[in-house]
């Protein structure tokens, strides 16, 4: 790969089902690599959730070896105890992430749908028909959490263009050296 050549991991964090995509991004070019879940609707343990997750996205860095992560943030819906699980669940991706040094970009749900589809407020079938177009894949996944997963690493990509800027960090010391008032 050239410098202009980059690979993002994108997911959409759950506890039942956590989606993820990854792209390969050849200058201003994006190709589809895989897209998939983690179904983990049958486990009970709630500790036992997190471990897969924290696995699943290691395993996903070791095999197809991205350098960043786009991650969608948790959003506050009317439920507080499912926020919280969502943001465990996101937790341990970054966390999986930041051990094998990716930098991480967190992009809020919203964000992600306008920058793919010019809207907000789109749904996640309007979100996968988009992408179904910039990508030019043929089949939608069974769940759309793939495409939501897909979403955040184009979202990332999109971000990334010349003119715009976000937050990321390479690790705990490349944050707390940008906010050093955090340290406790």
């Amino acid at each position: 790969m050239n410098k202009s050549d980059k690979i993002i991991l994108g997911i959409d964090p759950g506890t039942n089902i956590l989606g993820y995509g990854l792209i390969h991004v050849k200058g201003n070019k994006m190709e589809l690599i895989v897209m998939g879940v983690l179904r983990l609707e049958k486990i009970k343990d709630p500790a036992l959730k997190l471990k897969k997750i924290f696995e699943r996205v290691v395993s996903l860095i070791e095999e197809y070896k991205p350098e960043e992560l786009a991650i969608e943030a948790p959003f506050f819906g009317k439920n507080v105890q499912s926020m919280l699980k969502l943001g465990r669940a996101q937790g341990v991706a970054i966390a999986g992430a930041l051990s094998r040094d990716l930098t991480v970009n967190e992009y809020s749900p919203k964000k992600i749908k306008q920058s793919i589809t010019g809207s907000g407020n789109a749904s996640k079938e309007q979100v996968a028909a988009m992408l179904k177009t910039l990508l030019n894949f043929k089949e939608t996944p069974e769940f759309l959490d793939a495409t939501d997963g897909l979403a955040a690493a184009v979202c990332h990509h999109f971000q990334r263009k010349p003119g715009t800027t976000s937050k990321s960090y390479t690790g705990w010391k490349a944050y707390l050296a940008e906010y050093p008032d955090k340290k406790g």
